[in-house]
C-alpha cells in the first residue's frame, strides 16, 4: 500500500536520511526502531510532506505522493500523528476531535467516527467538554491517537507515542493500538523501545544514522537480543 523509494531528505543542507526504503502492506503494521536522533521523526515528516525530500519516492496504491502538498497527502489517505501531541489547548476534546474529521469524506462519517474513538478511549467521551490543556500527558497522547482516526486515514504513522509517558500510561496507549491495528488499519509507527512493539509489529527497520541497517519479520528481530543491544543500547 505505502511504498517508499530511496527517500533522501534532511535540514539546511544537513543530510539526515540516506536512501531509505521500505514499504507497508494493506492492513500491516510496520515498526521502525531506531536511537535517538537518528532520522525516525525525519522519515515520517518526509513521507507526511512537512519536509520536501531532497531524493527519492513516496507512493500510496502506485500513486506518486511525493512532491504533493500535505494537505493532498492526507486527503490521499496517509495520516501522521506527530511526536508530542500538539492538541489546540483553548479547544475542548470533541473540538480537537472534530477538527480531525475536517474533510469532506471524513466529516459525513463524523457521528460514526466520533463513536469509535470514544470506544477506544473511554476516558476522551468522560473529557469530552474538557479544554484540552487541561489533559494530562496520557490523556492529550490518546486524543492525538484519536484525532488521527477522526480523518478516515488508510495509513496512520505514529510518532514515539510512549514519549514522555509513565510506564502504565503507555501500556494503555499501546493497548489502543493493538486495537486499532485489529481493526485493519495499515499502522507505520517508530519508537526507540523494542519492549513496546512485541506482539504488535507484523514487521520491523532498525534505523541508524539515517540508514535503514536491519529488516525482517518482528518476532526474528525481536529475538535477536545482540541486534537490538547493538544498534539501540
Amino acid at each position: 500500500m505505502l511504498t517508499v523509494n530511496g527517500l533522501t531528505a534532511g535540514y539546511g543542507g544537513s543530510q539526515v536520511l540516506h536512501g531509505v526504503s521500505l514499504h507497508v502492506a494493506a492492513g500491516e503494521t510496520v515498526v521502525v526502531l531506531g536511537p535517538n536522533g537518528h532520522g525516525k521523526t525525519t522519515l515520517l515528516r518526509a513521507i507526511s510532506g512537512l519536509l520536501r525530500p531532497t531524493a527519492g519516492t513516496v507512493e500510496l496504491d502506485g500513486v506518486n505522493l511525493t512532491h504533493l502538498p500535505t494537505e493532498a497527502i492526507v486527503a490521499a489517505g496517509v495520516v501522521h500523528i506527530p511526536q508530542g501531541d500538539l492538541p489546540f489547548p483553548e479547544m475542548t476534546v470533541l473540538e480537537n476531535l472534530l477538527v480531525g474529521a475536517y474533510r469532506p469524506e471524513a466529516w459525513a462519517e463524523r457521528h460514526e467516527r466520533l463513536e469509535r474513538v470514544f470506544a477506544l478511549f473511554p476516558r476522551l467521551a468522560e473529557r469530552r467538554k474538557q479544554l484540552a490543556r487541561s489533559l494530562s500527558g496520557g490523556e492529550r497522547r490518546m486524543l492525538a491517537l484519536g484525532r488521527g482516526l477522526m480523518s478516515k486515514a488508510r495509513v496512520l504513522m505514529i510518532d514515539e507515542p510512549s514519549l514522555g509517558l509513565a510506564p502504565l500510561v503507555i501500556e494503555q496507549v499501546y493497548n489502543t493500538i493493538h486495537e486499532i491495528k485489529r481493526s485493519g488499519l495499515s499502522i507505520l509507527l517508530v519508537d526507540e523501545n523494542a519492549d513496546h512493539v512485541a506482539g504488535l509489529a507484523d514487521r520491523m527497520y532498525l534505523l541508524e544514522a539515517g540508514t535503514l541497517v536491519r529488516e525482517g519479520p518482528a518476532e526474528e528481530l525481536l529475538r535477536d537480543q545482540a541486534l537490538l543491544a547493538a544498534y539501540l543500547g
